[in-house]
């Protein structure tokens, strides 16, 4: 008797899906809702249980294939018959185990749970050797998600007497990353994939001149993917830990002290790459862009394909907001526990105008255009590892305060990487505030699916004619980039007019006008 595996729900208005992964091959065990494969939608991704324990007979849809709701995937049979493949035809599920001289057996490092709709991640870099005596707890190897970066410690003492999954590699939560043998040497082959294990060569951790190896002054992991994706050399970094190792906040520091030091002009790089010199090639450095980065890359591009993206100019008068600001801000702060910025302000501003200009907060589904009826605000917010947008939901029907905290509190976690999938899900509309980094001008890129995106900018004292009368003013330069395809001209520019009165008079979002 066999158990069919069907293409679950996909979500609303979603009707085919890719199947990305298969977590299990045919003939393999498989018990009741353990995780077969994994499928890919345009909006989210779907993990697949097993409906029935027993061994996977055969896959009907292989990975790559697309398949609608309800489509078969696979089939499963009861644990006593045979399935597709025979145990010759597939690859050994458990590796030999190594063996310590002590006589102690081998202990296999997995991959950690990677958070919440994430299944898969890549290996980008090994901390130890094969050979290398590893302490309890040491971390091992640091993976890469599209969102965040795990570090893997050991969970046992002893020699790392395998290396399953080399960097660069993409595994699978509960996957097998590597074994480490007993705590003396030892003595079987020490094998990592595509090396000789014949002779195989022994590793030595360089000394850090100060009596102890390397390793045991190693830089924190994610601090070593920020320095690379930030550009920042090693020697730019003060270290705040232990024994000097540099940890996350401290590149952190680097980089904001690197931009508030006059900026040196870097030339684009050129498409298709022409032929470099030599010594030229010698200087350079090439880094493999991060699973997030690779993310924010394709969804970018993608907006550029889809949408017919269009950008709307105005200016703001910060004067009246600034003045309000510096009034209440301390006791603000003393009764709320949280600062009062320049967000909230420009969150009320725009849940004010998208409901007079509802298209803006809309969004294209096939042929028809969905209104959303509520305000789930995403704020672009940049981190070490990339660009985020958390998202604050039913801002709408948050108070100044209310908003604030929200903010803080994204930020913070988007700046650890600890935000989860469903946070940067399901927003309607996005503020992007490119000057906190200087920007006097810019034109932001959609978010998909949303039709909206605000940009900020620097606020910048210049002179204005006011009543006749030249006066300095602080201005700032508001761009709304929107989706021309379901938001008029006329109705992207009354969005922007009325975010630049409710700001120029705060009053007029107390009194809903």
């Amino acid at each position: 008797m066999t158990t069919e595996v069907r293409v679950p729900t996909l979500g609303e208005s979603v009707t085919e899906a890719t199947v990305a992964t298969w977590f299990k091959k045919p003939g393999d065990s498989v018990a009741v809702d353990e995780m077969l494969c994994e499928l890919e939608t345009d909006k989210v991704t779907v993990e697949v249980p097993s409906p029935a324990s027993g061994k996977l007979a055969d896959i009907v849809a292989k990975e790559g294939d697309t398949v609608g709701v309800d489509a078969l995937l696979a089939n499963i049979a009861e644990a006593g018959e045979a399935g597709s493949a025979t145990p010759e035809e597939r690859p050994s599920a458990k590796p030999a185990e190594n063996k310590a001289s002590s006589g102690g057996a081998s202990v296999d490092v997995m991959v950690p749970t990677l958070g919440e709709s994430v299944s898969e991640a890549t290996v980008s870099t090994w901390f130890k050797k094969v050979g290398d005596t590893v302490a309890q707890d040491e971390m091992l190897c640091e993976l890469e998600t599209d969102k965040v970066s795990v570090e893997v410690p050991a969970p046992a003492a002893g020699v790392l007497s395998e290396i399953v999954a080399p960097e660069g590699s993409t595994v699978a939560a509960g996957g097998k990353l590597g074994v480490i043998g007993g705590s003396a040497g030892v003595t079987g082959e020490a094998t990592v994939p595509g090396s000789d294990a014949a002779g195989g060569e022994q590793y030595t951790t360089p000394d850090a001149g100060n009596g102890r190896p390397k390793s045991d002054v190693e830089d924190a992991p994610a601090a070593k993917k920020a320095m690379a994706e930030a550009g920042v050399s090693r020697d730019q970094v003060q270290g705040s830990g232990r024994d000097g190792r540099v940890m996350k906040e401290d590149v952190a520091k680097a980089v904001a002290a690197a931009a508030s030091a006059p900026a040196q002009t870097s030339a684009p790089a050129a498409a298709p790459r022409a032929p470099v010199p030599a010594d030229d090639a010698a200087r350079e450095e090439r880094v493999k862009m991060t699973r997030l980065r690779q993310t924010i890359a394709r969804r970018l591009k993608d907006a550029q394909n889809t949408a017919a993206i269009l950008t709307t100019y105005n200016e703001v008068d910060m004067t009246e907001v600034m003045a309000l600001r510096n009034e209440y801000k301390d006791l603000f702060e003393k009764k709320h526990g949280v600062r009062l910025g320049f967000m909230s302000f420009f969150t009320k501003a725009c849940c004010h105008a998208l409901k007079e200009v509802p298209e803006v907060n809309a969004e294209i589904d096939g042929t028809d255009i969905v209104y959303k009826n509520f305000v789930h605000m995403g704020v672009a917010a940049g981190t070490p590892q990339g660009l985020v947008v958390p998202v604050i939901r039913d801002a709408d029907q948050m108070s100044f305060a209310e908003i604030e905290k929200a903010i803080a509190e994204k930020g913070r976690r988007a700046r650890d990487g600890k935000l989860s999938m469903a946070e940067m899900q399901g927003g309607t509309f996005t503020i992007s505030n490119g000057g906190v980094y200087g920007s006097l001008m810019s034109s932001p890129i959609l978010n998909p699916p949303q039709s909206g995106i605000l940009g900020m900018h620097k606020i910048q004292d210049r002179p204005m004619v006011i009543n006749g009368e030249i006066k300095i003013r602080p201005m700032m330069y508001l761009a709304l980039s929107y989706d021309h395809r379901i938001v008029d001209g006329k109705g992207a520019v009354t969005f922007l007019v009325r975010v630049k009165e409710a700001l120029e008079d705060p009053r007029r979002l107390l009194m809903d006008l």
